[in-house]
């Protein structure tokens, strides 16, 4: 390990001393807001739609080089988000309806989870840095914090399948997949980590600042259940679809009189 962080401070020392481009030194901080769209990736496999939540916090932005005609920066944002998953429960159309059970009752269940996220970005622009549009994709890191979550469910997901003093069925028999360990568990790992892209537009003015618009998908390496052959899921990651608009003004701004 040692050997490789050698190597890397190495290059990176190379780089910046054989850089080509146009230096910039631009800083820019803000503020950024959205709409996240999430589920888990269960194996075994739960039917789920998408959670609904907002997201939104600080967003730091150092634009550091002009190479040929990409615009480099780095970017990094603070960001409290509502994920978590929906799931997709009844769906009788090709099995019995058990006795003593009524088809018509819709069962519901979400878990909605919040988090302290933070990404960390290398992002890439084209187009003006001033005055007019600039197009951007960024790719990254990130991590995230568990806060607390909260179930909004319409059945105890605690009772059993049988009861057999009433001897009705109970919920489970309502529901097209049985794999409902999920809905009782409490997080198990509060510690979250993965990969996010966006692609985006923004729009500059020197006396106003920077308007953006991005789109970006955050997917999840770790788990937040245990995946262990003890374990009950194998795999319990994150996939989030964001929609996010960002404001940011500059503080630091490189003095050059061509940058348009």
């Amino acid at each position: 390990m040692r050997k490789i962080l050698v190597v890397i401070f190495v290059l990176c020392s190379v780089a910046v001393s054989a850089q080509v481009g146009e230096f910039r030194k631009d800083f820019a901080v803000g503020v950024n807001g959205g709409y996240v769209l999430s589920n888990v990736d269960f194996v075994p496999k739960v039917p789920q739609g998408y959670q609904g939540g907002m997201t939104g916090g600080l967003t730091l932005r150092y634009t550091c080089e002009k190479y040929f005609k990409s615009i480099c920066a780095v970017v990094a944002e603070v960001n409290y988000a509502q994920i978590g998953w929906k799931e997709d429960i009844l769906d009788m159309k090709d099995q019995p309806v058990p006795l003593h059970t009524d088809p018509s009752q819709t069962l519901r269940y979400s878990r909605k989870i919040n988090y302290l996220q933070v990404p960390v970005l290398a992002r890439l622009g084209w187009g003006r840095e001033r005055n007019g549009f600039q197009a951007f994709f960024q790719l990254g890191p990130q991590i995230g914090v568990y806060l607390n979550d909260e179930i909004d469910a319409n059945f105890d997901a605690r009772q059993p399948a049988f009861n057999p003093m009433s001897k009705e069925y109970q919920y489970t028999n309502k529901r097209a997949s049985h794999v409902m360990a999920q809905d009782t568990m409490a997080i198990e790992n509060k510690f979250d980590y993965g990969i996010a892209a966006g692609l985006g537009l923004e729009f500059s003015n020197r006396h106003v600042g920077h308007f953006l618009l991005e789109g970006r998908y955050y997917y999840g390496l770790g788990n937040i259940y245990g995946n262990t052959k003890r374990d009950y899921f194998g795999r319990s990651n994150f996939g989030n679809i964001v929609v996010k608009f960002t404001y940011l003004f500059d503080v630091i701004r490189t003095k050059n009189s061509k940058i348009k």
